[in-house]
């Protein structure tokens, strides 16, 4: 059975079609996926991301714990700041993309995607036995609350009084909204402006409401899992599961800048990392976008003169562009004359660089 977020009375009176996703109840849409995804576009969007996982390292070998865990050197990281990384295994295949925030001297937090956080948990638990560190999943304590979109700022200024304009990206500190405490940090997965709220899971209901009605006038819409994927799409940020999994490396994802062999000590994967480092992918990901209607999908083929040279990762009709698009992943040096395979119609395409969409500073 689907585990259900706090917010799952609030979504069910706002007509919310709910679906299951990495076992939880979460809400698709609440009613045109193109109306939420125009308001996250235009002014700003509300969603509920409460399914995904919060994992606390503590001690004073807590940033050494995670330089080993993580590709990423998370030591050097200032307090106060966040960082996108991954965790990899000894043969350097993705377990998971992570957000890492440092809350203090002896104190991280690590968030994990909804459908790996328990594996994540885990690993760093083990990864972290040779050092002075305590690893905590502390996913049950926590909602999250995310607000998404050009005005989001001015929406949530209404509510707190946290220097809102000097928090910048990939960070984050402590305050109240609402009057309830929460962590506020600027990151997001939408190719806009925004903030995430983590918040205790009794005060997600509230705060909810009381965001609702703070971003009434600035046209805010809740939004659900359909319109945050088109978004992350156009902005070309990689979904798990469908661009990174166990079997690929951060260098075949066009990552491997997270990747850093600079920081002291080993890292689970390093080995396997340096290996290929320096050799060209065979496949490398990239943009397409549809010359017709037709939608390229996932796990359809990538054609060139009806030769299969790759596999779409991620694809919907993109309100931006007014064209459908796609992730893929094509055979290196397949540049030009590329079609999809929708059904038996190889359907012409054009390749691009990623992202498709960035917002207008």
């Amino acid at each position: 059975m689907s585990r259900p977020t706090p917010l799952r009375d609030v979504h069910e009176s706002l007509g919310a079609t709910l679906t299951d996703f990495a076992g939880w109840l979460m809400p698709l849409r609440y009613g045109s996926e193109s109306a939420e995804h125009r308001a996250v576009r235009e002014a700003a969007g509300l969603f509920d991301l409460s399914h995904m996982g919060e994992i606390f390292l503590t001690g004073p070998q807590a940033a050494e714990a995670l330089d080993y865990a993580l590709v990423g050197h998370l030591s050097a990281l200032a307090v106060g700041r966040a960082r996108y990384t991954m965790i990899v295994n000894e043969h350097g295949g993705v377990l998971d993309d992570l957000i890492v925030y440092r809350l203090g001297d002896e104190e991280f937090m690590v968030v994990a995607n909804a459908s790996n956080y328990e594996k994540v948990a885990r690993e760093l638990q083990e990864r972290a036995k040779a050092y002075d560190a305590v690893v905590e999943d502390r996913s049950d304590r926590y909602a999250l609350i995310a607000v998404q979109g050009p005005r989001s700022q001015e929406i949530l200024a209404t509510l707190t009084d946290a220097d809102l304009a000097g928090l910048k990206y990939y960070a984050g500190l402590p305050g109240t909204v609402d009057g309830r405490q929460a962590l506020l940090a600027r990151t997001g997965y939408t190719g806009e402006d925004g903030f995430e709220l983590f918040v205790a899971g009794e005060d997600a209901v509230p705060l909810w409401h009381a965001l609702t009605a703070a971003g009434e006038p600035y046209g805010l819409k809740p939004a659900g899992l359909s319109s945050r994927d088109t978004l992350r799409l156009e902005a070309g940020m990689p979904l798990y599961g469908n661009e990174l999994d166990a079997e690929l490396t951060p260098f075949d994802a066009g990552l491997g800048r997270v990747v850093k062999f600079d920081k002291p000590g080993d890292f689970v994967g390093r080995s396997a990392l340096e290996a290929v480092k320096d050799d060209q992918p065979r496949r490398r990901l990239v943009g397409l976008v549809a010359r017709g209607r037709r939608v390229p999908r996932h796990g359809y083929p990538v054609t060139r003169d009806g030769a299969v040279v790759g596999e779409v990762t991620s694809g919907a009709p993109s309100q931006s562009l007014g064209k459908p698009i796609a992730m893929a992943y094509v055979d290196t040096g397949a540049d030009s004359g590329l079609a999809v395979d929708i059904r038996g119609s190889h359907e012409p395409v054009d390749l691009v660089e990623l992202p498709f969409y960035r917002r207008n500073k």
